[in-house]
């Protein structure tokens, strides 16, 4: 005798106990921004343009997904809008009457379909040109009510996901300040509580520590993950390995000890590929690398989030090689490294370079340090990683940096070089003469002067040409290019216009663009 519907029954069964639901805790998890069309924006081949957000659900490469954005706090009737650019927008799509709120009820189903396979699904609020911010408590507290009722657990009949709800809400905010925004994330702890359904909050800061925009809201209000932006900004990902720039010390510490929850999880915000920012984007073998790395050195980790969709499946699944290599490394446990560097001894001069034990962190020192490792922004010391143990005793009264602070000079070329400024900012990298020499800054640097106490420029010589140029020098680094603003004219059919037309050094260098 058969059992046709039994075993269907038990196939399902066996089926919904494979799907693993959304584990905040752990170390693997990749959020990937969905919504913007991003590499549409540059790009007129339909292959690649965005597709619905089922389409990026089919596997384990994508544990998160914001979409991308909810850009209007207050339109017309007082009602918020939000743009998904070539999938629903405004201008393209019915709106809800006397309001520019478009109804996508057409995507209710992708949103469940991605739920049902244990994936996020939140709501990004903002992006770098987003019409947002709050005037005062109560003005956030209804705000939160509104969302709450329009995209989350609530109920309205002007619900532009229809019945479907989201699992809670990302904040992208890149202008203006987040006053009033920890009343507006409270509120809507406040409403989910009775119902038993887990929120999830989460923010999009700059690398720059403390974020200008979120700086106050983050320390206010509690958060499960932070998708920290290491691009666009000195402290991006082409700068890893450089102490006075790369600072994912200083946000591990802010999660472990200043953050509300103390468990909030950072995440190494990446982009997908070299169109999807102006700079930080590396390969992914780098990638890969960066992010194993702090995975093995700091408790917060969370994973990698990513710009977004359309640009990491037109990279040969960018987000899935990195899912990948983060699964390799372990998703659950920390062990956390030994303090094997030698004990900070106070009183000491350290050169540039120099590691030391302190505090349950390593550290290595920006330049030439004195002061007491502590985990601030223009602090001499930069946190390397955390560790745990019992420090090796220090072996002599001045720490040996890694390489030579000021090694011999070479012949060098300055055609092309301009000379050295107190007032210009040099990276890593950046070249400038100064006293018919060429120098190299190893590092993120103003007002040092090349050959001075600070250790920051390596010279190369004496100039073999008197060509020097006034003003601000080259980079030679292997940063990608700075972008020019982004021009009206982008050769793709249909483009409409965006929130993220961008300022150099914020995020989202992409313009909407409609299906052709």
């Amino acid at each position: 005798m058969h059992y046709p519907f039994l075993f269907s029954f038990l196939v399902l069964s066996i089926s919904s106990q494979l799907i693993h639901a959304f584990d905040n805790g752990r170390y693997d998890n990749v959020a990937v921004y969905w919504g913007q069309n991003s590499y549409g924006a540059g790009h007129s081949d339909a292959a690649n343009q965005q597709q619905r957000l089922s389409y990026y659900c089919n596997d384990n490469g994508i544990d998160v997904f914001p979409l991308a954005f909810l850009h209007v706090f207050f339109g017309p009737d007082n009602l918020p809008s939000i743009n998904l650019a070539n999938t629903c927008n405004p201008t393209d799509n019915a709106t809800f009457p006397g309001t520019t709120l478009p109804n996508c009820a057409s995507l209710a189903s992708d949103i469940a379909t991605c739920q049902s396979k244990g994936k996020l699904v939140t709501l990004s609020l903002g992006g770098a040109t987003g019409a947002v911010g709050f005037s005062s408590d109560s003005q956030a507290s209804s705000f939160a009510q509104q969302i709450w009722d329009l995209f989350l657990g609530g109920q309205s009949s002007t619900r532009p996901f229809g019945s479907a709800v989201l699992d809670g809400i990302d904040l992208d905010i890149e202008g203006g300040t987040s006053n009033y925004y920890a009343t507006f994330v409270e509120k809507i702890r406040s409403l989910a509580a009775p119902t038993g359904k887990k929120y999830y909050f989460s923010a999009a800061p700059q690398c720059v520590y403390p974020d200008a925009a979120l700086g106050t809201v983050l320390n206010a209000a509690a958060f499960d993950a932070i998708y920290v932006q290491f691009y666009n900004n000195y402290c991006g990902l082409q700068n890893f390995g450089q102490a006075a720039n790369w600072n994912f010390g200083l946000w591990d510490y802010w999660a472990r000890s200043l953050s509300k929850s103390k468990t909030t999880k950072v995440y190494i915000g990446a982009p997908a590929s070299s169109s999807a920012a102006g700079s930080g984007y590396v390969d992914i073998n780098t990638l890969n690398s960066i992010a194993t790395q702090m995975r093995k050195s700091f408790p917060s980790f969370g994973g990698v989030m990513m710009w977004d969709a359309s640009q990491a499946y037109a990279n040969n699944r960018f987000d899935k090689a990195v899912k990948n290599a983060l699964v390799a490394a372990g998703g659950t446990g920390f062990s956390y490294p030994a303090c094997s560097a030698p004990a900070y001894a106070s009183g000491r001069q350290y050169t540039g370079g120099s590691q030391v034990s302190y505090g349950g962190y390593i550290w290595q020192a920006k330049w030439s340090a004195s002061l007491t490792p502590a985990n601030s922004p223009n602090g001499e010391w930069s946190a390397i990683s955390a560790c745990s143990g019992s420090a090796p005793s220090p072996t002599s009264t001045t720490t040996t940096p890694t390489t030579p602070a000021n090694p011999a000079p070479t012949s060098g070329s300055c055609k092309g070089v301009a000379a050295w400024s107190s007032t210009t900012i040099y990276q890593g990298k950046d070249r400038a003469v100064y006293n018919n020499h060429l120098w190299t800054a190893q590092w993120w640097t103003q007002g040092d002067t090349p050959g001075g106490s600070a250790g920051v420029w390596v010279d190369n010589g004496l100039c073999s040409s008197s060509r020097i140029l006034a003003g601000s020098s080259d980079s030679d680094s292997d940063s990608p290019p700075q972008p020019d603003a982004v021009t009206a004219n982008t050769g793709v059919v249909g483009v409409i216009p965006s929130l993220a037309n961008l300022l150099l050094g914020r995020r989202e260098a992409v313009r909407f663009v409609k299906e052709n």
